[in-house]
């Protein structure tokens, strides 16, 4: 059953080490949408973000159904998604939220620690991959290191990822990759420098300051490597980079 919860006003003040040029503030809090269908790990999800003054929650649902219902009704930021819903998958929830909803985040809660399904999300567009039950997993922290540029993957899961790519084979192309992206387009020193900040968990906010530019001109690189890679995400293009020897 799909639920819509109002604004709460009891939640804990965020952490006064919260910088300020960080998106999710207690008077502009990140939207979020909760797609679970365990009644009990759902409400565990809830009541954490819930407690958190920088997160909003705007709605739960426990089906691909109801999930198409929050989504067509709420602008929201971050979607936290089950794969394994009763009537369907979470894939095709973050393929909606993307093709809907282009600027929101996924971050996918999973049983299960499948570095296929992992792999597999990241390519729809998904910035995080938490497994349940988890000691390392934190949602709050979670919705708020997606929503700011980074990504979030259970330590586990990214360390198998990490030896995954580790093991497979150069492509013959991999010398000239070094300078050129998968289109054949050049990607500009500039651009190489950014990708490595992006790589390292910088946000653009924080990449500006490294770089001593503005947030926009930031993004707007960002833009051009989504274009010159093919890709659609940061973390489908620090992947593609890596194998690429960009980074």
């Amino acid at each position: 059953m799909v639920s819509t919860l109002p604004k709460v006003t009891t939640s804990a003040p965020a952490p006064s080490t919260w910088p300020p040029f960080l998106i999710g503030q207690p008077e502009q809090p990140v939207r979020v949408l909760l797609i679970d269908d365990d009644p009990h790990m759902r409400q565990v999800m809830a009541q954490e973000l819930l407690a958190d003054a920088r997160i909003d929650l705007l709605g739960q649902a426990s089906s691909v159904r109801e999930a198409r219902r929050l989504i067509a009704q709420h602008v929201f930021d971050v979607m936290l998604v089950d794969l394994n819903l009763g009537d369907g998958t979470g894939f095709e929830l973050i393929e909606l939220m993307k093709s809907t909803r282009p600027l929101a985040e996924a971050v996918v809660i999973s049983a299960m620690e499948d570095e296929d399904y992992a792999v597999r999300a990241f390519e729809l567009g998904a910035t995080g991959y938490l497994i349940k039950n988890s000691w390392f997993d934190s949602f709050p922290q979670a919705v708020l290191q997606v929503v700011n540029g980074g990504a979030s993957i259970t330590p586990n899961l990214a360390r198998r990822l990490l030896r995954r790519l580790e093991g497979q084979p150069l492509r013959a192309s991999a010398a000239r990759a070094a300078h050129v992206g998968a289109g054949g387009e050049k990607l500009s020193e500039r651009e190489r420098e950014i990708l490595r900040q992006v790589a390292s968990g910088y946000t653009s906010g924080e990449i500006g300051k490294r770089l001593g530019i503005s947030d926009q001109t930031v993004n707007a690189h960002i833009k051009n490597i989504y274009r010159k890679l093919h890709v659609r995400t940061r973390a489908q293009a620090v992947n593609l980079a890596s194998q690429w020897g960009l980074l």
